[in-house]
């Protein structure tokens, strides 16, 4: 039996991490047993009310099992263990990128660093190319994975400044 700390609550673990049985509050960076990513997911109750539930994904971890991030990790790599669902869009703010290739996270968290590597990955990106640019020149980071097939919307200021341009007389 292992014994888990998760805020000011310790509770008991089975020998095997089956991610439908987890707390939500240790779902999200929860590797299973069987090497599958937990997720946290929403689902509608009968009476439409909406709640969380920790779900066995897909992606197959390679050479990971039984698996459950340290507060510490999430932290440093400034991910949220309430978000639900995992996008790559997170790579495509400094702030986060600078955290997650901060040595602190890089270096010590290879299950989180894992899960992005494969999300910069999908998009054709390379995390430790991200991770040199963002070092170095933080918008240069987010132009080359932007240039790999990842298309944001329209900045606020650009959004603005479209608005407010005068439409074209027709020719």
């Amino acid at each position: 039996m292992s014994f888990i700390k998760s805020g000011w609550f310790c509770f008991e673990l089975a020998a095997e991490i089956v991610c439908e049985e987890l707390p939500n509050d240790i779902c999200a960076f929860t590797i299973s047993s069987s090497g599958k990513r937990c997720l946290l997911e929403t689902y509608a109750t009968k009476n439409g009310a909406v709640e969380y539930q920790c779900r066995t994904s897909e992606v197959v971890v390679e050479k990971m099992a039984d698996y459950i991030e340290t507060d510490a990790c999430v932290k440093a790599c400034g991910v949220d263990r309430n978000s639900v669902g995992i996008s790559s869009d997170a790579l495509l703010e400094p702030q986060f990128t600078a955290k997650l290739c901060s040595p602190a996270c890089y270096q010590n968290c290879p299950n989180i660093v894992d899960l992005y590597f494969n999300l910069a990955a999908g998009e054709g990106a390379f995390l430790p190319d991200l991770c040199d640019a963002a070092r170095y020149n933080p918008h240069r980071s987010m132009i080359q994975l932007m240039s790999s097939g990842a298309t944001p919307g329209p900045s606020a200021s650009e959004s603005a400044s479209i608005a407010s341009a005068p439409a074209s007389a027709p020719m």
